[in-house]
């Protein structure tokens, strides 16, 4: 029988090239091979004697890297933001290590990891500053990435994320959401799993036929070991929590109803992080903003990209 999420993935790669990105593979180092899509302008049409494309011009764009998080692949997660944006700016969607085909051959599990080898990528493409805007588990890897390369991310968008995955938050959030462990909540192995997840994640009831359960974790969940393994990577002691200092301008936009990382968590970030620091809600919108309600969202981002090169310009 047909996986009906499967046959939609040739539409969506179509639509997505329409809207300015298509999918380039970077081998970061022998063993870790890291998937993009990439502004469509900065693929050169392949040699003569050449079968596939070596080599990528640089963005002639301000760069925007969206960051998907834990239950989807990038061009799944950000479908409703690559076209509204690849107008005004050179737009990169990574798959994560161990999602949409991204894979690594490496034993390290963590966010840091993981914001090094992406960094590594984006040089690989001609990166050399972006804007990043991490969704939940990406948000994380955002965070490394900005503390750890200042120079590269002028700012940040984050969304439905936290600075670190401290032992009290996961406790916390776990007991409250009614789930044993993180892999429960984020690695469903049943419909009745994954529809327990989106629950938690949508502001509004989705309502989609268990088939189409069934066909999108035969999809979406795939390397479970390796997934696994980053959900144990990413909790830290409380102890070892620190509050970095960031130069860049961050900006927290967050679903008002979000039942996993509640917008409580996002006011006491803002105070932590300091006067660089902005929050926007958006109203009946829960985990999954950007899916839930994309045009407020989109407006919401396109509004803080705008505010922030016109900063750089009148410097």
């Amino acid at each position: 029988m047909v996986n009906l999420v499967a046959a939609q993935k040739p539409l969506m790669n179509g639509l997505m090239k329409m809207a300015g990105v298509q999918p380039y593979s970077v081998e970061i180092e022998p063993g870790t091979v890291m998937n993009f899509w990439v502004p469509c302008e900065t693929v050169k049409k392949p040699g003569k004697g050449e079968k596939k494309v070596t080599h990528l011009e640089k963005p002639t764009k301000p760069v925007v890297v969206l960051v998907h998080g834990f239950a989807a692949e990038g061009i799944v997660t950000w479908q409703f933001q690559v076209g509204a944006l690849t107008k005004k700016y050179s737009v990169y969607v990574p798959d994560l290590l161990f999602f949409g085909g991204s894979i690594t051959d490496k034993p390290d599990r963590s966010p840091t990891f993981h914001a090094e080898y992406l960094v590594q990528g984006l040089r690989k493409l001609g990166v050399e500053k972006c804007v990043v805007v991490g969704f939940s588990y990406g948000g994380m890897v955002a965070f490394k990435m900005a503390q750890m390369y200042p120079h590269m991310v002028e700012a940040m968008v984050v969304s439905g994320s936290i600075l670190a995955m401290t032992d009290s938050i996961s406790v916390e959030t776990l007991n409250r959401l009614g789930f044993s462990s993180s892999a429960e909540l984020l690695l469903p192995n049943s419909v009745k799993g994954l529809k327990a997840l989106l629950s938690v994640a949508a502001y509004k009831k989705l309502w989609f036929p268990d088939r189409l359960h069934k066909d999108y974790l035969e999809v979406m969940f795939t390397n479970r070991k390796e997934r696994a393994e980053l959900l144990e990577g990413l909790v830290i002691s409380n102890k070892d929590a620190t509050i970095p200092s960031f130069p860049q301008r961050i900006h927290l936009l967050w679903g008002e109803e979000d039942q996993i990382f509640k917008q409580e968590l996002a006011h006491n970030m803002k105070e932590q992080l300091g006067e660089t620091t902005t929050f926007e809600g958006i109203q009946k919108a829960g985990h999954l903003v950007h899916l839930e309600r994309p045009c407020v969202y989109n407006s919401c981002l396109k509004h803080f990209l705008a505010s922030l090169y016109a900063e750089q310009v009148n410097k």
